[in-house]
């Protein structure tokens, strides 16, 4: 739900991206618009709230105070929005989620169409996003909880629980590799790759394996987008190094094939369930919770 007014829900945009023209975007709305809400803002508060710079918009020390009550005034609504719905129970409610592109597939398409059978009444609000903007997103009261890869520390974060997931190889069903057990790194050296590219989290552990084992992968293509990835695994341009959740529905329905990676000193990624420390969560987003922890405690 948005704040209380347009014009704080078009500062809170600027605020964020520290440009009228990226607020316009992510707003859906004309950037003449914006400015002038921004304008009238700061004529009804009689002060500056941006400094106009080259290189865009910084927030005023009056700014930065309004943007502090801003998020103050956001959490307020949404402890209030979760003390209505609790009062609804669970035949009806709201809960925002935030995910990573690697998890638009898989078992969280069906672990909501599961829940959507059993809570008609329930509404989800997935909201896809980049690893490095969802732990801001979280802890700014836009989403109840988060799933991310290997989250950087946050002193708001609180990881409720979290799975290991490993990284292998990706292949076509009929390739050598898929009839392995596991594979060792060192087959990037015999096939054509499709590696994964920043800013997927994947390119650092790679990145790390070449310099540790001295191989060199003989990438064919770079993408940094994970269905690109699979689609060009699919048609047999090379073979690809994911987690074994980024291919989990191609792999189930048997249009791809995963090779876990031996070697001792890879990390495998780890998938953390997370949210506010100091955010009381709706009944909505607490059976959401129950159902993924559900699903974190299951074999791969």
């Amino acid at each position: 739900m948005p704040v209380f007014s347009r014009f704080l829900r078009y500062f809170m945009a600027v605020a964020h991206h520290g440009s009228i023209r990226k607020a316009s975007d992510e707003l859906h709305i004309a950037a003449s618009a914006v400015d002038r809400q921004i304008l009238q803002g700061e004529r009804q508060l009689g002060t500056l709230l941006f400094e106009r710079l080259p290189t865009g918009l910084r927030l005023t020390t009056a700014g930065e105070l309004l943007l502090s009550s801003c998020k103050g005034w956001t959490r307020d609504l949404s402890t209030l929005t979760t003390q209505i719905d609790n009062l609804k129970g669970l035949r009806q409610g709201s809960a925002d989620i935030v995910i990573p592109d690697a998890l638009t597939k898989g078992f969280l398409p069906t672990l909501l169409g599961k829940l959507r059978a059993t809570h008609p009444g329930i509404t989800v609000n997935v909201h896809v996003r980049a690893s490095k903007t969802m732990g801001e997103m979280l802890v700014s009261g836009q989403a109840d909880l988060a799933l991310m890869f290997n989250p950087a520390h946050m002193r708001e974060l609180f990881v409720r629980s979290h799975k290991t997931i490993p990284l292998g190889f990706v292949t076509q069903p009929d390739h050598p590799i898929a009839l392995m057990k596991e594979a060792q790194f060192s087959v990037c050296a015999e096939y054509p790759m499709v590696v994964p590219a920043a800013p997927l989290a994947l390119w650092r552990p790679i990145e790390l394996l070449e310099a540790e084992t001295g191989i060199k992968i003989q990438a064919v293509s770079r993408a940094d987008n994970i269905q690109m990835i699979k689609s060009l695994v699919g048609e047999g341009v090379g073979i690809g190094i994911l987690s074994y959740l980024d291919a989990y529905d191609e792999i189930n329905k048997g249009q791809l094939a995963f090779t876990p990676i031996h070697n001792k000193k890879l990390s495998p990624l780890s998938l953390c369930l997370c949210v506010d420390r100091s955010r009381q969560l709706s009944m909505a987003a607490r059976l959401i919770i129950s159902e993924v922890e559900q699903f974190f405690v299951q074999d791969l």
